[in-house]
């Protein structure tokens, strides 16, 4: 039969790492959406209000600042966006240890299972000790599953050729893939808020044009502006370029280290590939991470 590996298979740290990263990722951009939207609808009211002069209008505005105010003070104080990378990065270190116990790479080549297991036990401790602020955060689920699941075992219990069959198709194609489509969707998703921006300047500049050649009608030029500086703030929360030339750039490398691939011999041989292929899946995310808490 032949084995599959998902991610519940994967320890209970990263599962709940995982989650717990994924649903603070959705609160953060959330928090930030609502605030955007908000923001252009509340100076919207503004500037109908100068025109038909309705004092519920302002009190209305005034209600819609004080809740930005609010979401700002909120994702100050909650960071969901510390946890959510500090998430992913407790995931992703616990995913790459995963793989290199089941492929036998070093340090987890020993024969001995008690004392390999006790090994693989006591990194997982260390991510998790070294990423204190995230307990209380990632639930329960990590000290309910087991560490070591029966699909990992199974598979470390692959003879070498075997294991390197399953490491070349379940991690290094995926992996590959899963960059490449990432790659692409976030170079998609820059054009389309780059030509956003592009057209609500100009947008603005025609109205600034036309309040020229009629300077007693009053166009929303502010409101126009708020949009667009929403737009910006929206564009580098997101950072859809830097993503996708960062995926891109590890899409070709993981490329590059499968085309390498001549032959194996031994297990020394082999646990040198894996390491240097989980260094390169690792690398993106961890200068990714760099960035973001500079």
């Amino acid at each position: 039969m032949e084995i599959e590996i998902i991610e519940k298979d994967f320890p209970g740290l990263y599962q709940s790492a995982d989650q717990s990263s994924i649903k603070e990722q959705q609160k953060y951009f959330i928090g930030i959406a609502t605030y955007l939207v908000l923001l252009f609808i509340a100076a919207s009211l503004t500037y109908y209000d100068d025109i038909v002069h309705e004092p519920v209008l302002k009190i209305v505005s005034a209600i819609l600042f004080l809740a930005t105010l609010s979401i700002i003070i909120w994702l100050r104080v909650s960071k969901p966006h510390d946890i959510w990378y500090n998430g992913r990065a407790v995931a992703e270190s616990v995913k790459t240890r995963s793989w290199r116990w089941m492929m036998k790479a070093h340090p987890y080549e020993l024969e001995d299972n008690t004392g390999v297991i006790k090994h693989f036990i006591n990194d997982l401790k260390t991510i998790l000790t070294q990423n204190e602020s995230l307990i209380g955060k990632i639930g329960l689920q990590a000290s309910v599953e087991e560490p070591i699941s029966n699909t990992m075992i199974q598979i470390r219990n692959l003879d070498r050729n075997e294991r390197f069959e399953f490491y070349r198709l379940k991690r290094i194609t995926n992996q590959a893939l899963w960059y490449s489509k990432k790659a692409k969707f976030n170079k998609r998703q820059g054009a389309l808020w780059f030509w956003v921006t592009v057209l609500l300047h100009s947008l603005a500049i025609i109205l600034l044009l036309c309040n020229i050649q009629h300077p007693n009608i009053k166009f929303p030029i502010d409101v126009i502006a708020v949009g667009a500086s929403s737009v910006l703030t929206w564009i580098q929360a997101k950072k859809h370029n830097e993503l996708s030339s960062s995926y891109s750039l590890t899409a070709h490398e993981i490329v590059l280290i499968r085309a390498e691939i001549v032959s194996i011999d031994n297990e020394s041989d082999f646990s040198d590939f894996i390491i240097n292929c989980e260094n390169a899946f690792s690398r993106e995310h961890t200068q990714w991470f760099a960035r973001k808490i500079e």
